[in-house]
């Protein structure tokens, strides 16, 4: 019961981390796409106020105008029956409004939908599973989880794949929200003109942890990519010094879930982790990368999101150490 107990007071916590690191801003665009969506929903904001402020003025008006007064006799106005310009003006009006929003929708649509990929361009194939996110660069050969990096100043096309259900990709401040379905590859690029690092999530409820299913898009300059491409490149470290904790890893179901380059792990269903410690979270998002997190998170990883794939591995003590110990040094 004290074993269970220890991740399971954590699990708060785990939520508190994850509900910060929910912000992103849709008011603060970064990205070619992000800034077309940002002036067309000001646009429409506009249209609609003002909408609301003409027929919110012309009730305040009917309102006063023909409120109850000391000494009415209790009849009724006069009433207006079968007026042509009024009949016109509440229809055609309306048309017309949808008509200019729905042309400059196209517009923006078409704008951010048909763009064509440069040369230069850096594409990367997004998979979503229940409940991360897979990210292969197949022009660098690199495969990664739930962290997405991107080099500023180009564009990046991403081609939308899923696993299992539908999910959504958004990350609000880089691009709009483009939906992954099974059986069906859909697109949509980003082009950031900051570095930093912009979060996001599924916006499309893919099961009991959808809420928990988020992502972080590393911007980085030209040369802080490239060298994150090299280092995705090596193989995991090989230190005799966390040989026992290698060992636990290969010697169990881990082997048949999660990949890890230069050892036996050539799992497909979860997260590769050649380079897991070079990552900010753990259960895309859910908890910071830390050692004693990893070790909550390998001895129960229900307590912090209950639905998700991964089992508990049932591992004593001084193997959930030596384990931690090895993947650790996955850096």
């Amino acid at each position: 019961m004290l074993g269970a107990a220890a991740p399971l007071a954590a699990a708060p916590a785990a939520l508190a981390f994850s509900q910060q690191a929910a912000n992103p801003n849709i008011f603060a665009p970064a990205s070619l796409p992000a800034h077309e969506i940002y002036r067309l929903a000001l646009f429409v904001i506009a249209v609609t106020i003002g909408i609301f402020v003409v027929v919110g003025g012309l009730l305040a008006f009917a309102i006063i105008k023909f409120r109850r007064r000391k000494g009415d006799n209790g009849r009724e106005p006069a009433q207006v029956y079968g007026s042509t310009q009024i009949e016109l003006a509440w229809t055609v009006l309306p048309v017309l409004i949808v008509v200019v929003l729905f042309l400059t929708t196209a517009r923006v649509i078409h704008q951010v939908e048909d763009a064509k990929a440069p040369a230069d361009a850096v594409h990367v194939t997004v998979v979503g599973h229940q409940f991360w996110w897979e990210f292969r660069y197949p022009q660098y050969g690199v495969v990664t989880a739930n962290e997405l990096h991107v080099p500023v100043g180009g564009p990046t096309y991403l081609t939308l794949l899923s696993a299992d259900t539908d999910h959504a990709f958004w990350v609000p401040q880089l691009a709009g929200k483009t939906d992954l379905i099974p059986n069906r590859a859909n697109h949509t690029w980003i082009e950031p003109e900051r570095t930093g690092v912009y979060l996001g999530q599924c916006a499309l409820f893919c099961g009991v942890q959808h809420a928990h299913m988020l992502l972080r898009v590393s911007v980085q300059s030209r040369a802080a990519f490239a060298a994150w491409i090299r280092r995705q490149h090596k193989p995991a470290a090989k230190d005799p010094a966390v040989a026992a904790g290698r060992h636990v890893f290969e010697t169990t179901a881990c082997v048949n879930c999660h990949t890890i380059r230069g050892t036996i792990a050539d799992g497909r269903f979860g997260p590769d982790l050649t380079h897991l410690m070079s990552r900010k979270t753990l259960g895309a998002g859910v908890l910071p990368n830390t050692p004693k997190n990893l070790r909550l998170w390998i001895e129960n990883p229900a307590a912090f999101k209950p639905g998700c794939e991964m089992p508990a591995m049932n591992l004593n003590p001084k193997e959930l150490d030596e384990l931690v110990s090895y993947l650790e040094t996955l850096r």
